[in-house]
């Protein structure tokens, strides 16, 4: 995810309305290696959407993989509308649109997490630009839902992020006032609301969650009535604990993000320091925290301070997006040129670096690594020399 490149503006603002999606894409920074390694041999099965747009900041974005390696994500068609897809381990591609999608720039339907049993969550705008809650069976089946406190207006309404093997699914609801909570949806359909006991209120402060494991613990972040960002864990139970990443500054645009969990509750995500620079961590179930930043990765926060004051994506550091079972992180960093790179961190802590074929090599293109399954599989998105979006999956 006023001075934009047209980059900006199309591909990542898409991604910043998208609340779910951006959480995902407006985090790649971050810098401290632990451990470095070389990439290993992998490979690589790029991919398209039927439908997709070939024009600049058009194309295929892959969001999500599950464990038998089916793939959900969006594709941005001519016009900047976007659609959905379900892309089978074997390359089938199923494209779909819910009831209700707007069908203007800007508007469409956006998935933004699939389950073990192929259900999908996402969200979708209306032709008024009011975000809904969607949840895709494996059959096709989509049915809306909406939280009943969210707001009505333009860009407001509701946002599901994460989704776990039963079905429950959290996300972010806005308000009237465009203030940010927590939700969580079991499958039968019932809502529970929440909120950090210390999120701000009002206009873009507030409860964001992010992803859910299959034990029914959440992790995401709130921002505060000063704009720090802390990271928060709330148990299935309904406890919440927050936490901040050490070295997280405390400044208005900084903090902690809270961005992936797995089933040991080991939490991935990144944080901002007091020099506007970011970095990635990682939280174990028991609060031990370890820092780290991919080889590579930027280091200029006067950049990365830029990027965010224009509403731009991160374009310096490093940012861990998904965990899996065995503590094994992907990720993206931006390196000193701002281009993108995914990255792979074992839980022993050694990373290894790569690059989608055709991926550019210009500001704000290269490869983005958005999550992994318990095989390794590692999905995401590339953007080529000529700003066109790709889907990838890659395979150890």
């Amino acid at each position: 995810m006023n001075g934009r490149t047209q980059h900006r503006s199309r591909t990542h603002r898409k991604f910043e309305r998208a609340e779910g999606t951006v959480l995902v894409l407006a985090i790649v920074l971050v810098l401290t290696v632990l451990a470095t390694g070389s990439a290993q041999a992998q490979t690589f099965t790029t991919f398209e959407a039927p439908g997709a747009g070939t024009g600049a900041y058009e194309g295929t974005i892959a969001i999500s993989i599950n464990p038998a390696g089916t793939v959900t994500g969006m594709y941005l068609a001519t016009g900047n509308v976007g659609h959905g897809y379900v892309r089978a381990a074997n390359g089938t591609i199923i494209t779909f649109s819910a009831k209700g999608a707007g069908t203007a720039s800007d508007q469409g339907t956006f998935p933004t997490s699939i389950n073990t049993a192929g259900t999908v969550a996402g969200m979708f705008f209306d032709s008024s630009n009011v975000y809904h809650g969607f949840v895709r069976a494996s059959s096709g089946a989509i049915a809306e839902f909406n939280v009943a406190e969210a707001g009505k207006g333009k860009h407001q309404g509701t946002t599901p992020v994460g989704i776990n093997t039963a079905g429950t699914i959290t996300g972010t609801y806005k308000d009237s006032s465009s203030g940010y909570h927590g939700f969580l949806r079991t499958a039968s359909g019932a809502i529970t609301t929440f909120d950090a006991p210390a999120a701000g209120s009002g206009y873009a402060l507030g409860t964001k969650p992010i992803a859910i494991n299959a034990a029914g613990t959440i992790t995401g972040y709130y921002i505060d009535s000063s704009q720090v960002g802390h990271g928060f864990v709330r148990s299935a139970a309904g406890k919440i604990a927050s936490f901040d990443a050490p070295g997280a500054g405390t400044s208005a645009g900084q903090g902690t993000l809270a961005i992936a969990i797995n089933a040991a509750g080991t939490i991935t995500g990144a944080y901002t320091d007091s020099s506007n620079a970011t970095h990635g961590f990682v939280r174990a179930a028991n609060g031990t925290i370890i820092t780290f930043d991919a080889p590579g990765a930027g280091k200029n926060g006067w950049l990365a301070w830029l990027a965010s004051k224009m509403n731009g994506p991160p374009d310096q550091g490093t940012g861990g997006f998904s965990i899996d079972s065995a503590g094994t992180i992907a990720g993206t960093f931006a390196d000193a040129s701002a281009v993108y790179h995914g990255f792979e961190r074992t839980a022993g802590g050694s990373i290894s670096t790569f690059n989608a074929p055709g991926a550019g090599a210009g500001t704000l293109q290269g490869t983005s690594a958005f999550a992994i399954n318990t095989a390794r599989d590692i999905t995401g998105t590339y953007i080529d020399g000529n700003n066109v979006l790709h889907g990838y999956v890659m395979t150890p």
